[in-house]
């Protein structure tokens, strides 16, 4: 695998997709924000209100920093693959991009941060929904922003190996099937995980989900979440392996 080439003209690619995305930035907010806020309304407060304290506290509470962190995971992952292929195979947006000064490191890297970015903004939105409900126990809940930043590269760049890999946007079904709706429920994301069997448990600690989920929590509780450092590197490795290996796959099929 050879090592990646990083210049700033990935900026160039991050722009691009800023100036389309924008002409329909408000539905696209809305629409990143519907499935989790139906579940956090729905769930939270219908079967909320037969649920004993969760966690020592109201379970719409609980929920919604599991609602923060998967609306994260579902916006990156979706213009990581969807958005992201399109370009790839049907627009030939990255084709065109390539006749340019720039390498294909530069659009991986780009898509990447993009990606990135629309899942901010998602993450952030909702986490604005949980403080406008009063699901925010204190000011300590900005620093979930910077985990919102982490987790949405984390998923951007897993979203980005399955695009380099897929022949047609049925394939990610299988991602979606197969590994993201189990995740979100060994996540910690509808239940503590302490609650799982010993071996799903030990599966769970292995998610970037879970990570994510363990730090946004306790800020949102307004507390300082535990073994910050561990969850922080475990997103990281996430990052720079997903980043890599889909760096790795996407120029072999450009040479193609």
């Amino acid at each position: 695998m050879i090592r990646p080439t990083i210049s700033r003209r990935w900026i160039y690619v991050w722009q691009r997709n800023l100036g389309v995305w924008r002409k329909l930035a408000i539905p696209s907010v809305l629409g990143n924000l519907a499935d989790p806020m139906i579940g956090l309304l729905g769930l939270g407060y219908g079967l909320g209100a037969m649920l004993p304290a969760v966690a020592g506290g109201p379970y719409v509470a609980f929920l919604a920093a599991g609602m923060v962190a998967s609306s994260t995971m579902y916006s990156a992952s979706f213009e990581a693959m969807y958005s992201a292929f399109s370009r790839l195979q049907h627009q030939k947006t990255w084709e065109a991009i390539l006749n340019a000064p720039l390498t294909i490191d530069d659009v991986i890297l780009g898509e990447l941060i993009w990606a990135g970015s629309k899942a901010m903004l998602s993450g952030t939105a909702m986490l604005g929904v949980a403080a406008a409900l009063g699901l925010v126990a204190s000011p300590m809940a900005m620093g979930a922003l910077p985990v919102v930043v982490l987790l949405g590269l984390t998923f951007a760049a897993i979203g980005l190996v399955w695009t380099a890999l897929a022949t047609g946007y049925d394939f990610f079904m299988y991602y979606f099937t197969l590994v993201m709706t189990p995740m979100g429920f060994l996540s910690g994301v509808f239940f503590p995980v302490e609650r799982l069997p010993e071996a799903l448990q030990l599966l769970a600690y292995t998610l970037p989900l879970y990570h994510g989920v363990a730090l946004i929590r306790p800020l949102l509780a307004g507390q300082v979440p535990t073994q910050i450092v561990l969850h922080g590197l475990v997103l990281v490795l996430y990052i720079v392996i997903g980043f890599c290996l889909s760096l790795h796959l996407a120029r072999r099929r450009i040479m193609r």
